[in-house]
C-alpha cells in the first residue's frame, strides 16, 4: 500500500511554554499507507490530534514489510513512533520484541473492541478486505461475479491484474479453481494444492499486470488498461467519491483481515503515541472514517453509530462477509517466506 507520501506537519502551533527541551524533541511521528485513506486520517485523527495535545504531528506513509520494521527498531532510537501494520507484521513483530506492549485500560477495555482486533502490542485500526472490482461503466452488461469469472477471459476479455506475490493470488487461483472458502487453507497447507494454485495461475499469467502499491490496481482501471482487479476495498469506494468513478466491488470470495497500531519498541514518543491511539480508537473519532473511505470499525460502539447507507460499503455486515474469507494469518507466517520464493521463482520462468 505504499504511496510515498511528503511529510506532512499537521499542528498549527505550540502551547504557551513550550520549552527549549521540549520544542528540540522530535516530534509524534505517525506512520500509515498512504493514498485517500491516510488523508481520511488527517482529518479525522491527525491533525484533531496535534490540535487537542497542542503539539505537532508528523505522518509518514510506508509499503509494509517486516524488515523494514526490524532496521528501525535493531538500529536504536527509531525515528517512526505509531505504524500501521498488517496482521503478519504484528504477530512477528510482537513475538520478536519490535513493539510495546499495548495499555487497554488507557482505551477503555478490551471488551470494546472486535476479538480480532485485540491483541497485547496491537490496537485494531481498520477492518479490510482485497475484493475484486471492476468498471461497470465499461462492462454495462455486467461484470465478474466469482474468481472463476475473473479467470474466464473468454467471456471476459482483456487483461487483469493481481496483487505482486502469493498471499491472497493463491487464494484466488484455488477458489477459482472450484475450491470452497471453507476448505481453501487446508488444501494450501499441501503440496498438491499448492501445484494445483500455480497450475490454475499459469493458466492466465499472460493476462496478468501486476500490482504492488494499492492505487495502481485502480489507475489500471480507470486508463482501461484492464479489465477487473483485485484491489483494497476502501480503495475502490474512495475513488468512486473522489472522482466519479462506478468501479464495483465483488464481495464473493474476498478475503478480509485487520490492520493494527503498533508502538515500536523504545521509541522516543511511546507514551504520546498510547494517547494517540486510544484518541483514534474512540467512537466519536473513529465513526467519521466510512464518510471518507469504506473501512470496517474495530470499536464496536463505533460500528453501531454508522449509517445504513455506509454500512452497505463495509467489509464487516453480514451480507459482505457471507462469501468472504478471513486472512489466515498463522498460515502466512509459517508458510509466507517459502511461498514467496517460489511466487517469485515462477514469475521469473
Amino acid at each position: 500500500m505504499k504511496m510515498k507520501n511528503w511529510l506532512a506537519m499537521t499542528a498549527l502551533a505550540a502551547v504557551a511554554g513550550f520549552s527549549a527541551t521540549t520544542a528540540n524533541a522530535r516530534d509524534l511521528t505517525v506512520v500509515s499507507w498512504g493514498g485517500t485513506y491516510q488523508d481520511a486520517q488527517r482529518e479525522i485523527y491527525f491533525k484533531p490530534f496535534a490540535e487537542k495535545a497542542g503539539k505537532p504531528l508528523l505522518d509518514e506513509a510506508w509499503n509494509g514489510g517486516y524488515g523494514v520494521l526490524q532496521a528501525k527498531v535493531k538500529a536504536g532510537a527509531p525515528n517512526w513512533d505509531v505504524v500501521q501494520v498488517e496482521a503478519e507484521e504484528l504477530e512477528l513483530g510482537c513475538g520478536d520484541g519490535l513493539f510495546e506492549y499495548i495499555d487497554w485500560d488507557r482505551l477503555g477495555g478490551e471488551d470494546k473492541f472486535l476479538d480480532s482486533a485485540v491483541h497485547d502490542c496491537g490496537v485494531g485500526a481498520i477492518v479490510w478486505s482485497t475484493a475484486i472490482a471492476y468498471d461497470a461503466d465499461k462492462l454495462p452488461d455486467g461484470g465478474p461475479a466469482s474468481w472463476a469469472d475473473f479467470w474466464d477471459t473468454e467471456n471476459f476479455p482483456g487483461k487483469r491484474s493481481l496483487r505482486k506475490g502469493p498471499k491472497y493470488t493463491l487464494e484466488f487461483a484455488l477458489l477459482a479453481d472450484g475450491v470452497d472458502k471453507d476448505e481453501i487453507y487446508d488444501v494450501l497447507a499441501t503440496p498438491e494444492g499448492i501445484d494445483r494454485a500455480f497450475a490454475k495461475l499459469e493458466e492466465i499469467r499472460d493476462d496478468v499486470v501486476w500490482w504492488e502499491a494499492g492505487a495502481q490496481p485502480l489507475q489500471f482501471l480507470a486508463s482501461g488498461e484492464v479489465a477487473m482487479a483485485s484491489a483494497y476495498n476502501g480503495r475502490i469506494t474512495g475513488i468512486n467519491r473522489t472522482e466519479g468513478r462506478n468501479f464495483k466491488v465483488v464481495w464473493p470470495g474476498s478475503i478480509y483481515a485487520v490492520d493494527s497500531w503498533v508502538i515500536l519498541k523504545d521509541a522516543e514518543n511511546r507514551d504520546a503515541g498510547m494517547d494517540f491511539i486510544a484518541f483514534a480508537s474512540e467512537p466519536e473519532n473513529q465513526k467519521k472514517l466510512p464518510e471518507y473511505v469504506a473501512y470496517g470499525l474495530p470499536n464496536n460502539e463505533a460500528a453501531k453509530m454508522v449509517s445504513d447507507e455506509q454500512k452497505a460499503e463495509l467489509p464487516t455486515t453480514e451480507e459482505n462477509l457471507t462469501d468472504a474469507i478471513a486472512l489466515d494469518v498463522d498460515f502466512w507466517i509459517d508458510n509466507s517466506e517459502a511461498l514467496t520464493g517460489r511466487f517469485n521463482a515462477w514469475l521469473a520462468q
